[in-house]
């Protein structure tokens, strides 16, 4: 049962295992709040999962540690349990869904956990791990519906509270609910006017549809960037929580969360993954219905997958109007080019890529097409910049 002494409790016991990560300003990130990130991205593991998972394997009996654990995770509760296991000198086996980014498969192995990779998503995995977990006679350490493991990461919320004198409202990233259970659980009980919001990835709104229709809902498919809260049905233990504590759930776009991915990094020299990233997003584009409060956002965790890094970087400039693609329709004639050149550089914009079309069934005889990525620096620069085009002539396509 969850209880704010288990909270306490797991604090004390958790203090040789984690670092009390930092709560630092962040100013720029929205204009209508003042907002606060709880790095979790910094913690031991890179990961907020090293809390409820410690906690939960520093409860076991003594039969069942010298049996061992199993787990399954897209990745940061694998390196929580295989760390937690390493601290405690017990066995661990690691089932982690083959799509996880493998980055996170190798800090688990580091570790010294046994990882086994199973075809499918996360639950395709934790399928397995109970297969596994009845065969062989481990114990099951849940990612985010145990009581012990929710106590772990209600931690959170301590830290916050000492941290921060007013916390008008905490914004917290939603998988499969055990991180938002825990901090909720502890912010209604001693803080009950601090307003708790959870954020999904648009992709995969298990919770978000559960809390919506006032029962637990399985997707049928999940697909996003935030591949760290990739879930496709909450659980029991969980949904009751937030149905219970938390006051709004909200999702965000995969543009969105690539934005956010990439405000930390220019504006706090800082990686999150996209799982991490929601609640910053959340905030950036105004998805919290409060305005001039002070608000603490959940960055949950660090460990992106550098492959795809660019790429999350690329989208990010894309959603945020720092770079443009631009589709112009010329005449075949010299200096078409120099002018639209001219028109972009004096207004700043610089071009950084360009593509010359001349044949199309559709366009005129003697046309073409000039298409062009610039850099730029926000929409109302790129609107100035088209409607310049416009003004010399030219037709956007």
């Amino acid at each position: 049962m969850l209880t704010l002494d288990k909270v306490y409790h797991a604090r004390f016991v958790l203090k040789d295992v984690i670092r009390e990560t930092s709560l630092i300003p962040s100013p720029k990130i929205s204009s209508t709040n003042n907002v606060f990130l709880k790095t979790e991205n910094l913690q031991v593991t890179g990961s907020f999962k090293v809390r409820g998972a410690g906690f939960m394997i520093s409860q076991l009996s003594r039969e069942e540690k010298e049996r061992g654990v199993i787990a399954c995770s897209a990745g940061n509760h694998a390196q929580g349990v295989a760390l937690a296991s390493a601290k405690y000198g017990i066995k661990s086996i690691i089932c982690l869904p083959d799509g996880a980014p493998i980055s996170k498969v190798e800090a688990t192995k580091s570790y010294g956990a046994e990882v086994v990779m199973v075809k499918g998503v996360y639950d395709d995995a934790y399928n397995h791990a109970l297969k596994l977990r009845d065969e062989m006679g481990y114990t099951f350490v849940h990612p985010f519906d145990d009581d012990n493991v929710i106590a772990g990461q209600g931690t959170i919320a301590l830290e916050i509270l000492d941290d921060l004198d007013k916390v008008d409202a905490v914004v917290v990233p939603i998988g499969g609910g055990g991180l938002i259970s825990g901090i909720a659980y502890v912010i209604k009980h001693l803080a009950p006017h601090v307003k708790v919001y959870g954020v999904q990835a648009a992709g995969a709104p298990s919770m978000f549809n559960s809390i919506k229709d006032g029962k637990i809902e399985r997707l049928p498919s999940v697909s996003t960037i935030a591949d760290g809260i990739a879930v496709k049905e909450p659980g029991a233990n969980t949904f009751k929580l937030c149905s219970q504590y938390v006051d709004e759930i909200v999702t965000v776009t995969e543009g969105e969360i690539s934005s956010a991915i990439l405000a930390l990094i220019e504006q706090h020299k800082m990686i999150a993954e996209g799982a991490g990233a929601v609640a910053v997003a959340a905030a950036m584009f105004d998805k919290l219905p409060i305005k001039n409060k002070n608000v603490v956002c959940v960055v949950s965790g660090g460990n992106i997958d550098v492959t795809i890094l660019s790429r999350v970087i690329e989208r990010g400039l894309l959603t945020s109007g720092r770079t443009c693609n631009l589709c112009i329709e010329l005449m075949d004639k010299p200096g078409q080019l120099q002018l639209v050149s001219s028109i972009i550089a004096s207004l700043g914009g610089n071009v950084i890529s360009v593509h010359h079309e001349r044949a199309s069934e559709t366009m005129d005889i003697n046309g073409c097409y000039l298409r062009i990525v610039l850099e730029t620096r926000n929409y109302e620069h790129i609107d100035k910049i088209m409607a310049a085009i416009k003004q010399a002539g030219f037709r956007l396509v």
